[in-house]
C-alpha cells in the first residue's frame, strides 16, 4: 500500500491557510469519515429490513458502547495535536513517540473498561428501560461491538499521526479496506450468506469488530514502513512518563468533553427509546443521515485542526487563524449542499432504512428539520476542531459539559415530554443545543485565548 507521508506543501497555494490548502487537506478526510458514515448507513440498512426493533436496538446500542468507549477516542485524538505542532516547527524526528506515548497510556485501561462493560451492560438496560424486546437483542449486539473495543485505540492513535503529519490518504486506504470487510461480513453474518452462519443483529456488531481490527492492522504496516520510520522515528520507543503527562494534559479534557456531551445525547435517545420502537427506529434513521453532513464536517475539522497545530507550531498566528475561517466556509457551503437534499427527497433517503409507512410519516419532518441542524452542528464540530489543532481543551470541556446538561436536556425534556412534542420536539430541542455550542466555539476562537497557549 503506497503511504503518503508529505504533508501539503504551503508553497504549493496561493493563500497560507486558504479554502484551497484546506480543501486538499480535507479532501481525503471528508471522504473517509464519509465511508465510515456509509458503512453504518449500510450496517442500519441491512438491519433494518429485519424490523422495526431489529434497528432500533442497532440504533440504541451503538448509541451506548460509543458513548462509553469515545473517551478513548477522544483522548487519542490529542496525539494529532501534538505531531501537527511538531511537525510545523521541523522537528520531524518527534512526532513517532507520540504514538507509542499514547498506547502506553490508553491501551491497557480499555481492555479493562470494555471486559466490565460487556459484564454490566444487560444492568445498565434494565436501568434505562426501553422495551424488553429491544433489550434482548442489543445486549449481544454490544457484545459482539465490544470485541473491536481493544482496536479502538492503535485504530485512532494511529489515525491522528497520519493527519498531524498532513497525510490524510493514508486513513482513506485503510477505511476502504475496513468498508470492504464490513459489508461483506454484515450481509453474510445478518443474513447467513456466504457459508456465514445467520447471527442476525449480533452479526451485524461482529461485522463491525471484525473490520475495525482490519482498520488498525493496515494502519500499523503502514506506520512502520521504512520512509515513515526512518523520517518520523516511528519504530517503538520505551514509555516517557513526562510526555505521556503532556499528552494526557490535552487529552484527557477532549476525552471527557467527547463522554459527557455523548453521554447526554445518550439520554436524549433513552427518553425517545421510551416513547416505543417506532420512535427510536425513526430516530437511527434520522442519526444515520444526518451522519452524512456530520462527518464531512468531522473531516474539515481534522484538515482544520492539522492546519492550525501546524501553524501555531510554526508561529505563523495568521495563517492558522485563517485556516480557521476557511475550513467554517468550505464547512456551510457542502452542509447546504445536503440541507437541499434533505428538503426535496426525504422519501427516497427515509427508504433506504425501511417501507414502513408509519416509520415514513414520522421521519419526514424530522428529516425537514434535519436539514438545518446539520447546517448549524458542522458550524460547532469545524471551529472546535480549530480549538484542539491549538491546544485549547480544558475551557471547550467545561463549557460543553455546562451546556449539555444544563440546555440540551432541560430544553429537549420541555419540548417533548412537557410540551408533548415527541421525537420532533426532543430534535428541536437539540437544534438549540447545537445553536448555543456553536455559537461559543465561534465566539471563543474570535477571542483568541488559543494564541497564547503552550502545551
Amino acid at each position: 500500500m503506497a503511504t503518503r507521508v508529505e504533508a501539503v506543501s504551503v508553497d504549493t497555494v496561493r493563500v497560507p491557510g486558504g479554502v484551497l490548502e484546506v480543501a486538499t487537506l480535507a479532501y481525503p478526510a471528508v471522504l473517509q469519515t464519509l465511508s465510515e458514515t456509509l458503512m453504518q448507513v449500510i450496517d442500519s440498512a441491512i438491519v433494518g429490513h429485519l424490523g422495526v426493533t431489529e434497528l432500533g436496538s442497532v440504533g440504541f446500542g451503538g448509541i451506548w458502547v460509543w458513548t462509553l468507549l469515545c473517551a478513548f477516542f477522544g483522548a487519542g485524538s490529542a496525539v494529532q495535536t501534538f505531531v501537527s505542532q511538531a511537525y510545523g516547527a521541523k522537528e520531524h524526528g518527534g512526532c513517532g513517540r507520540w504514538v507509542w506515548q499514547a498506547l502506553y497510556a490508553l491501551g491497557p485501561v480499555i481492555l479493562a473498561w470494555a471486559a466490565l462493560i460487556a459484564l454490566l451492560f444487560p444492568t445498565l438496560l434494565q436501568v434505562l428501560n426501553p422495551s424488553a424486546e429491544l433489550q434482548a437483542l442489543a445486549v449481544p449486539y454490544v457484545r459482539a461491538r465490544l470485541c473491536g473495543a481493544p482496536a479502538l485505540v492503535p485504530a485512532i492513535v494511529f489515525t491522528s499521526f497520519f493527519r498531524g503529519i498532513g497525510d490524510t490518504r493514508t486513513p482513506l486506504v485503510a477505511s476502504l479496506v475496513e468498508i470492504a470487510v464490513n459489508v461483506v461480513l454484515a450481509y453474510g453474518l445478518v443474513y447467513g450468506r456466504f457459508g456465514l452462519p445467520v447471527w442476525g443483529v449480533t452479526g451485524a456488531g461482529a461485522a463491525m469488530a471484525i473490520a475495525l481490527w482490519f482498520y488498525s492492522v493496515v494502519l500499523l504496516v503502514a506506520l512502520l514502513r521504512p520512509r515513515v520510520r526512518t523520517r518520523f522515528r516511528t519504530a517503538p520507543v520505551a514509555p516517557e512518563r513526562a510526555s505521556i503527562a503532556r499528552l494526557l494534559s490535552v487529552g484527557l479534557p477532549i476525552g471527557g468533553q467527547w463522554v459527557l456531551d455523548m453521554l447526554s445525547f445518550a439520554m436524549f435517545s433513552t427518553l425517545i427509546a421510551r416513547m416505543g420502537d417506532l420512535a427510536i427506529a425513526a430516530n437511527q434513521a434520522i442519526i444515520q443521515l444526518l451522519s452524512l453532513s456530520f462527518m464531512q464536517a468531522v473531516g474539515i475539522s481534522i484538515a482544520s485542526g492539522a492546519l492550525v497545530g501546524r501553524y501555531v507550531g510554526a508561529r505563523d498566528l495568521a495563517a492558522a487563524e485563517r485556516s480557521h475561517w476557511s475550513a467554517i466556509k468550505l464547512g456551510v457551503g457542502l452542509a447546504a449542499i445536503v440541507a437541499t437534499l434533505f428538503l426535496t427527497m426525504p422519501d427516497f433517503l427515509l427508504g433506504i432504512f425501511t417501507t414502513n409507512s408509519e416509520l415514513l410519516r414520522l421521519g419526514r419532518p424530522l428529516l425537514a428539520l434535519g436539514a438545518l441542524f446539520q447546517l448549524v452542528d458542522a458550524i460547532g464540530i469545524i471551529a472546535a476542531g480549530g480549538l484542539r489543532g491549538a491546544g485549547d481543551t480544558r475551557w471547550p470541556f467545561v463549557a460543553q459539559t455546562t451546556l449539555a446538561w444544563l440546555l440540551r436536556l432541560p430544553l429537549v425534556y420541555l419540548l417533548a415530554v412537557a410540551l408533548e412534542g415527541g421525537v420532533t420536539g426532543a430534535w428541536l430541542g437539540e437544534l438549540g443545543y447545537v445553536t448555543a455550542l456553536g455559537a461559543m466555539w465561534l465566539a471563543r476562537f474570535r477571542a483568541g485565548v488559543w494564541r497564547t497557549m503552550r502545551i
